[in-house]
């Protein structure tokens, strides 16, 4: 099985991350990080490009999110040699895009129809998709040597099935606002996706869908859920939980195929019986959670170094891609033997702990927002009273 998932990453390499775009108006004010005695003494985070305060927390759990999702990168080749970086990034893995998705879906809990978010809607995530998957594509043809690769806006390559999900899910937000069973029905549709291996690779549809729970549950969260986690004693149970589930990983790590956390193919697609593609969701879906919740646990509520960062982490995601599937396309994982010695994978987590964090900074934003967040004013319609206005 494991023959099967790498013959396949070559097309569609699993990953996750990275920053979401939040909708205009939503800040959130969460009373544990802006407000009430404890935080008075405390600096308060910037203020958003919309003049609403940032919640230190999303920023920080956005940029630790998304520095796991660059060393994970950095582990995959690895594994083969190594049980222990295998056992890490089993783990991470069944954390780190769950955790973006939540916080993705709790960002997204004021989209409508609103025409300034739908315009806003079309420049934050349809349109560095068409960019950035062309570019994903081009890159491929020389890096990989590859020069007929096609280039498919319904085949998301590498990182590009993210922006894909985002634009889905979003645009499915009025509906999870309406039935009375959100979050049991987004489940019931990824348990059906498991087992429906026609569904096919257009538009990555098996991610949309195997991943929307974690997506749904965000927009049911409101800013008293986090506070639950986010204590003295949550941080200390969250200690054995991660233990455990390292453990776990490590004893798993030769007996599971680890493409059963890229939530990208159906069961029989991994050679598995149908029936384990329920089973494995709902299993997978428990345990995420649970790990997500000690993860945010362990996210500083208060403005860190690295809260200016979390603004920035989908640059860093998608920019990233191009070294991490470049150090393949190269052969640096074959060619240089001391990154797969203890000291060298510990230098490969450095370096792209490093590498991201760099990505992610306000001089890469400035410098690639004409890809990320284009203005495109020109593009759009104007409203009769704007224009109205600009005849007086």
């Amino acid at each position: 099985m494991n023959n099967l998932a790498q013959s396949q990453s070559e097309r569609r390499t699993p990953l996750p991350p990275t920053r979401t775009a939040e909708p205009a108006g939503t800040a959130v004010q969460d009373p544990a990080v802006t407000g009430g005695a404890r935080q008075a003494g405390r600096k308060q985070a910037a203020p958003s490009k919309n003049g609403k305060q940032r919640d230190a927390f999303f920023d920080n759990a956005k940029y630790l999110a998304i520095v796991l999702v660059a060393m994970g990168h950095s582990w995959e080749p690895l594994r083969d040699g190594s049980r222990t970086a295998a056992a890490l990034y089993i783990t991470v893995y069944a954390f780190h895009m769950p955790a973006f998705i939540i916080i993705s879906g709790y960002f997204s809990r004021s989209f409508d129809m609103r025409k300034d978010r739908l315009q806003r809607l079309i420049t934050g995530v349809a349109v560095p998709y068409i960019l950035f998957e062309t570019a994903y594509t081009l890159f491929k043809r020389v890096a990989d040597d590859d020069p007929t690769y096609p280039i498919s806006l319904l085949d998301p390559w590498y990182l590009t099935w993210f922006l894909v999900a985002l634009f889905i899910w979003r645009l499915t937000t009025p509906i999870w606002k309406v039935v009375r069973w959100p979050v049991p029905l987004a489940l019931a549709i990824a348990v059906l996706a498991s087992v429906s291996p026609d569904i096919g690779d257009d538009l990555d549809l098996q991610r949309v869908l195997q991943f929307l729970p974690f997506f749904v549950i965000g927009l049911c969260l409101k800013p008293e859920h986090f506070l639950l986690v986010r204590n003295k004693r949550a941080r200390m149970l969250a200690v054995p939980v991660f233990a455990a589930a390292l453990v776990f990983a490590y004893w798993a790590a030769p007996r599971m195929n680890a493409a059963w956390f890229y939530h990208r193919d159906s069961a029989q697609e991994l050679a598995a019986p149908w029936w384990s593609g329920a089973v494995m969701t709902l299993a997978m879906f428990g345990c995420s959670l649970v790990l997500v919740a000690c993860f945010f646990a362990w996210v500083p509520g208060r403005k860190m170094w690295f809260t200016v960062l979390g603004a920035g982490t989908l640059y860093g995601y998608l920019l990233h891609g191009f070294l991490a599937k470049g150090s393949r396309f190269w052969g640096w994982y074959d060619d240089y033997h001391w990154m797969h010695t203890p000291l060298g994978a510990i230098a490969l987590t450095l370096i792209a702990g490093s590498i991201i964090t760099a990505l992610c900074t306000p001089p890469v934003q400035r410098m690639f927002r004409w890809a990320m967040e284009p203005k495109m004013t020109w593009a759009f319609k104007k409203d009769a009273a704007e224009v109205a206005r600009h005849r007086k």
